[in-house]
């Protein structure tokens, strides 16, 4: 994550607003958490649990109860509101601005921003937009392709056919997100992976060089981010390594804290990698559902050495 946050300028710019007054930190000043606050509660002069951190947004609900407040009562109000550092307050469906609340702002140094989205949408639309921007953030080396529906990131070192894999897995109908750089952010309890914008589409093939996947073979053949379900680890075949043959347990990568399937596929030539990525994926979201041949396949035997 973002330790500083994000701008309000960039804030206000994502989310097409009118600025009505810059605050004092308005160059400064950054949202770092995802919530926001309808300062109702506030205006009765209730700020047990208030974190000023959060945006505070007002719509038609907040205005018909301060329309039947004197001028000094709302100035009153705006003006406890306006002691703390809030980085903005937002009129929503484009309402009016309270002249108290504009010399309130000013003499406190806040910024006060409009929408002409309801309060309903503009905060779903905000939290949204802070949850993919403020997420906890990763960079890992390797290709994101969805595969069945699948969200499947190949790693391994450089060179070890990773993206050869990818573009045999591409022409065959599956889809690229990410090459060589995979941005991986953590929203709610999933990771959600999606290219850096300056290669997105782009992949590259030792002894052709780079290829532009969206040029090349069309928008089928690529999706802007996709959620990370498994994690298919490619390494060179050693000889002197035990490969495990029945996959009974799974095994698990941490990344962001949350835990993902992973596999280690070894390479040699001669190996199909494309066809066993794709039985990796439709064995993986098997075992999702509960089903595991492996077990399966160990119960049958049991079964039938005592039945000798």
């Amino acid at each position: 994550m973002n330790a500083k946050g994000l701008k309000i300028s960039d804030f206000v710019e994502a989310l097409n607003l009118e600025v009505l007054h810059k605050g004092s930190d308005y160059d400064s000043a950054a949202l770092t958490i995802t919530d926001v606050n309808r300062p109702g509660l506030q205006f009765l002069n209730f700020y047990d649990y208030f974190d000023p951190r959060r945006l505070q947004v007002i719509g038609k609900a907040e205005t018909m109860y301060l329309t039947g407040f004197t001028g000094e009562q709302r100035r009153k109000s705006f003006d406890s509101l306006f002691q703390y550092n809030i980085p903005a307050l937002v009129i929503t469906r484009g309402l009016d601005c309270f002249p108290e609340c504009m010399e309130s702002a000013e003499a406190h140094g806040r910024t006060l921003l409009q929408s002409q989205e309801t309060t309903v949408n503009f905060s779903s639309h905000a939290i949204d937009f802070l949850s993919r921007r403020l997420a906890p953030f990763t960079v890992q080396h390797g290709v994101l392709l969805e595969i069945y529906g699948e969200g499947v990131m190949i790693t391994g070192e450089s060179g070890v056919g990773k993206s050869e894999v990818a573009m045999e897995l591409i022409m065959r109908g599956h889809r690229l997100v990410a090459d060589d750089a995979v941005e991986l952010r953590r929203i709610s309890d999933e990771l959600i992976g999606t290219a850096p914008e300056v290669i997105r589409h782009y992949i590259e093939l030792r002894g052709i060089g780079v290829i532009d996947v969206r040029q090349l073979l069309g928008m089928r053949a690529i999706k802007m981010e996709t959620s990370l379900d498994l994690v298919i680890h490619f390494e060179p075949w050693d000889q002197t390594k035990f490969y495990d043959r029945l996959g009974i347990e799974t095994n698990f990568t941490k990344i962001l804290d949350i835990q993902v399937p992973i596999m280690t596929i070894p390479v040699r030539p001669g190996r199909n990698l494309a066809s066993i990525v794709e039985v990796a994926t439709m064995n993986n979201r098997h075992r999702q559902f509960g089903g595991n041949a492996a077990e399966e396949l160990a119960r049958r035997i049991d079964s039938l050495a005592d039945g000798k």
